[in-house]
């Protein structure tokens, strides 16, 4: 089985790269193309991060855009001018263009992660990744064991493993060991993984689904030529496109 899943990935991934799969554009291209290695570069592929769950990620992205070019609420991507601000004040700055759809939960959200760039690294959530020499172990290890509280649903299994991938794609960051950054289960992960296989009906309709389908891309790409980061944009194509033919 795992030999032909390993084929449909083959070709799922030349699909990918041909443009079969679609993504010409990704949500997170919807960005003001700010110096990738700039402080205000980092913050605003991580703060967004945060609320992306149960949505749809290229409406979220262009929600940030919009409340990023808006010199009114641009300083929402500044964690030391959040903390000083009343919580109305940010609230109405989010809910302005609909980053925030949920106007209390997601705004307490932000601030709490705000507060916490401010209090561990002064604001500069780039100091993250160089107090742990970019190894992605020992940061996600940081976030989601270690801090967990204090990066509400950036240290989510889907998210944080994503977040960690945005930054490597768009900023100047590189990582010391890619290869352990696994893929993102979302929702289009995971159902492409099922889609193809790898996940039965039971596991699918798991509570712990989203550590199930990372576990199992671990060991299936395990000493492949691909890392698990690199299928998880044409799986999430795949399945956003409606599973078209693999051919």
């Amino acid at each position: 089985m795992n030999e032909r899943i390993m084929e449909d990935i083959d070709k799922l991934y030349r699909m990918w790269q041909n443009g079969f799969l679609g993504g010409e554009t990704m949500p997170e291209d919807a960005n003001p193309h700010l110096d990738e290695k700039s402080l205000e570069n980092y913050l605003y592929f991580t703060l967004p991060m945060a609320l992306n769950y149960q949505r749809n990620s290229y409406k979220l992205w262009e929600s940030a855009k919009k409340t990023y070019d808006d010199v009114t609420t641009r300083f929402v991507f500044n964690p030391k001018e959040v903390v000083k601000c009343d919580f109305s004040v940010v609230q109405e700055a989010l809910v302005k263009y609909r980053i925030a759809l949920q106007p209390t939960k997601q705004t307490e959200i932000w601030i709490k992660l705000c507060q916490t760039f401010v209090e561990l690294f002064d604001g500069d959530i780039r100091k993250l990744f160089d107090d742990f020499h970019n190894d992605v172990d020992k940061i996600r290890d940081f976030i989601q064991l270690q801090n967990k509280k204090n990066f509400p649903y950036l240290s989510g299994t889907k998210i944080c493993n994503y977040w960690l991938f945005v930054i490597y794609q768009y900023t100047d960051r590189t990582y010391k060991n890619i290869g352990s950054l696994t893929v993102a289960p979302d929702t289009h992960v995971v159902k492409a993984t099922y889609r193809l296989g790898l996940i039965d009906d039971k596991e699918l309709n798991s509570a712990n689904v989203q550590k199930i389908v990372i576990e199992r891309w671990n060991n299936l790409l395990k000493d492949s030529k691909y890392k698990p980061i690199d299928i998880h944009t044409p799986l999430w194509l795949w399945s956003r496109n409606g599973f078209k033919e693999i051919k």
